[in-house]
């Protein structure tokens, strides 16, 4: 597959983009098969696995994924590179975050988990759980990993965690934010990056009033979490104290995928537009210059956020990234 991308003529800017495919796509291309996996500290994971009638022997390769903030394995970009998937003949795994699950027949009830606390952008414990699970029952079958935004970041720091580890034998991210906090405030200073954030506070906010419900100790500011109107006073008020971080910027430091990158010995391709809406410029050259050599890291001119659309039409698009991470992953499982 070229690796030149091309934005549709009718999708020229990023936020275009961004935006289109989640109000244009399917979030039912692929039927999944559920499963609630226990976790150590007496939570649930609510997997979503792709078999449609393969078994994992037939399918020559496994694939994990992880999606971005608030979104679940019926986000439309999952739903997207899950087809992909499928269309050349494989098995794969898409985790919901805790507190991410959509009830079977809805796009919109969340599965409420059973612990004081969510997800962050580097949580990689339940990553490092679902992977070893999924190792124990495939031990002969490669698995490769993809993660896209924050998933991406988890997926990133994992492997910067563990270098030469075993378990994945290649990984691909889309749309990473790299460096979490010049993220925040990159997306405080323009209309549209706050437009974006309060799209994501709106639900997040409605977690944390549940979760408060559910456990009225739990370490969260409620009122300043209610009043937050960038992701930085969010992240104060209830990710770190729930996730025993120190403050909004102990948090960035200590989970920004940045900080791992040279670690990595994994192969992996890290794909970014340089106008994604959510990365400040200066971000991309900055992970470039710190990454491995084991880091395949491409950029584009343009593709907004998890969006690099091709097409010559509205009703024809083509989503290039989906393609060539697949393509590229499953080269490298087969490869294994």
């Amino acid at each position: 597959m070229s690796l030149d991308f091309s934005p549709a003529w009718f999708l020229r800017g990023p936020h275009a983009q961004t935006v289109w495919g989640r109000i244009t796509r399917s979030r039912r291309l692929v039927r999944f098969r559920r499963e609630v996996l226990g976790t150590p500290d007496g939570d649930e994971l609510i997997l979503d696995h792709l078999d449609h009638g393969l078994t994992p022997e037939q399918s020559g390769v496994h694939f994990v994924l992880m999606h971005g903030l608030e979104g679940s394995s019926q986000s439309v970009y999952m739903q997207g590179i899950l087809s992909v998937i499928a269309r050349h003949g494989h098995t794969a795994t898409a985790i919901n975050f805790r507190s991410c699950a959509r009830e079977p027949n809805s796009l919109v009830r969340m599965i409420p988990n059973k612990r004081p606390r969510f997800y962050h952008s580097g949580e990689t414990g339940d990553f490092d759980f679902v992977l070893n699970t999924l190792a124990a029952r495939l031990p002969r079958i490669p698995i490769i990993a993809f993660g896209a935004s924050l998933g991406g970041n988890v997926l990133l720091k994992w492997l910067g965690e563990h270098p030469n580890q075993t378990l994945v034998h290649a990984a691909a991210t889309l749309s990473v934010p790299y460096d979490l906090g010049a993220g925040a405030t990159y997306l405080e200073q323009t209309a549209a990056g706050r437009f974006y954030v309060s799209r994501f506070l709106g639900t997040l906010k409605k977690k944390v009033e549940r979760l408060v419900q559910l456990f009225p100790d739990a370490s969260v500011d409620l009122e300043a979490t209610r009043r937050s109107k960038t992701f930085r006073q969010f992240d104060d008020a209830a990710t770190a104290p729930l996730h025993g971080f120190a403050d909004a910027e102990d948090y960035y430091t200590r989970c920004s995928s940045l900080h791992f990158v040279h670690a990595i010995t994994t192969p992996v391709l890290a794909l970014s537009a340089e106008d994604d809406p959510f990365v400040p410029p200066s971000v991309l050259p900055r992970v470039k210059a710190a990454a491995s050599s084991a880091v395949d890291f491409r950029t584009t001119p343009t593709g907004g956020h998890v969006g690099f659309i091709a097409g010559s039409t509205p009703w024809a698009c083509r989503y290039w990234a989906e393609e060539l991470v697949v393509e590229w992953l499953r080269t490298k499982g087969v490869q294994a």
